[in-house]
């Protein structure tokens, strides 16, 4: 597994060696700038900011796309209604979004929290639907015999049965909220990773710009990993009987 990186690393190097650009510093030069700039306090006001926005963001997301993706997925006659709605905004790029909800929120964080939740709504919402939509309907009978309803159907059967949907639509929204975290803060912010590198590449400070984006896929495998450890805790009774494990 770790051979990978390892040539990629190794090319990365012979590239920039041989090249001589300006523009492409060698692995060795990023690692001297990323110890030099990011193991300093820039790392508590520019990466943590950005992460908190992302959670912030991604937790919205999460609570609007699993509620309303319960709601339509149990009502056929709400998701003939939203269907074409949900269509049309989900063909909308939400980079396209950034400068609309700037004018109606502003340019303060949470503007940027919006930005992040309106782009991973839709895996979450979609998949909730999806997942809903595809409950055993041997389970929905045997619950409707014994009397299960209300708040405990919702938890017992509906929940828990399109929750391998559910967060099969939380780890595509992760990726997407990583995105748009940068695309916000590359808009009148004064912090943030996006912010940060985008002030480096403006100062010709390359080094330090390629290591900000070094962070960011350092970030990003983080976060990765932490939610296939969630996912697997919240899944265990899934993955218990053998099911899909990509």
């Amino acid at each position: 597994m770790a051979g990978v990186p390892v040539l990629l690393v190794l090319a990365w190097w012979a590239y920039a060696v041989l090249s001589e650009s300006f523009y492409v510093p060698t692995p060795g030069e990023v690692a001297g700038a990323f110890a030099e700039t990011w193991f300093s306090p820039r790392l508590v006001e520019d990466a943590l900011p950005s992460v908190l926005r992302l959670l912030a963001g991604y937790l919205l997301a999460t609570v609007a796309g699993v509620g309303l993706g319960v709601a339509i997925g149990l009502s056929a006659r709400l998701r003939a209604a939203a269907e074409p709605v949900l269509e049309f905004f989900r063909a909308i790029p939400p980079p396209v979004l950034v400068p609309l909800i700037m004018l109606l929120a502003g340019i303060d964080d949470g503007m940027k929290v919006l930005v992040i939740a309106s782009g991973c709504v839709w895996p979450i919402l979609l998949n909730t639907v999806e997942g809903v939509r595809a409950l055993d309907e041997v389970l929905s009978d045997t619950c409707r015999m014994y009397g299960v309803r209300g708040t405990s159907r919702l938890r017992h059967l509906v929940l828990r049965g399109a929750s391998p949907q559910i967060m099969t639509g939380l780890r595509q929204s992760l990726s997407v909220g990583i995105i748009l975290m940068v695309i916000s803060e590359m808009f009148a912010s004064s912090s943030g990773l996006g912010f940060t590198i985008v002030l480096f590449q403006r100062g010709f400070a390359i080094p330090e710009m390629w290591s900000g984006i070094l962070l960011l896929g350092l970030l990003g495998y983080l976060l990765a990993v932490l939610f296939r450890r969630l996912e697997r805790r919240v899944l265990y009774w899934y993955y218990g009987r053998g099911g899909d494990r990509a």
